[in-house]
């Protein structure tokens, strides 16, 4: 059984171009992927029936848990429906005319930042920290300065017509990130072979 659908829309946190929007495409090309700018904004999105689904990343096997959603779910009144992974790639990208040896800044998300280490210290690069990296991708756009560059998934190249000066300069190549899709309906699925994932939320007293 499938949940049902609407609006034909998949809500996700970030710009066009981010990795959430990369998940939507690859396993929902049906729907129409809608950028919102918080956590927030895309489990009202599904609450108030303005989109069907939620890509929601929820751990990273770098980074770790994504801050905050852990907080958002038990209260969301949505339900988890299915589960994607996507193994993470990062490029460096600038406006065309860019070089390697041009740029002297780089903007991208804290975390992508903190996952790219080492070709930020080989350049000698000065960091800046944006909102998200798709976020960082259109700023470098706007800007149209050739010192500076963003680190960001690849789709964020095309979409907002950046140069790749260098290609998956992620530091571990297994760096993944595992997505859960939420729903107002559950999905309650028919016996057979194949293997069902549980979860479980519970709270635990904090006691010194």
């Amino acid at each position: 059984m499938t949940s049902p659908r609407t609006t034909g829309r998949i809500a996700y946190q970030g710009e066009p171009g981010a990795n959430s929007h990369i998940v939507c495409q690859q396993h929902y090309a049906d729907l129409e992927s809608v950028a919102c700018a918080s956590f927030e904004d895309v489990f009202a999105a599904v609450r108030s029936g303005a989109a069907d689904l939620a890509m929601i990343p929820i751990d990273n096997t770098i980074a770790g848990r994504v801050a905050d959603i852990h907080h958002f779910l038990p209260d969301s009144g949505l339900h988890i429906v299915a589960e994607h992974f996507l193994r993470i790639r990062f490029h460096v990208m600038a406006v065309p005319g860019s070089t390697l040896e041009s740029i002297r800044t780089v903007h991208s998300h804290v975390h992508a930042l903190g996952q790219c280490r080492r070709i930020i210290a080989r350049l000698g690069l000065t960091t800046v920290i944006s909102g998200d990296t798709a976020g960082a991708a259109r700023e470098i756009a706007d800007a149209a300065d050739p010192t500076q560059a963003a680190i960001a998934p690849p789709l964020a190249a095309d979409i907002y017509g950046l140069e790749v000066l260098a290609k998956d300069v992620e530091d571990e190549d297994h760096n993944t990130t595992r997505f859960v899709v939420l729903s107002r309906d559950p999905v309650r699925p028919a016996p057979g072979p194949e293997p069902i994932v549980t979860t479980f939320m519970f709270n635990v007293r904090n006691l010194p």
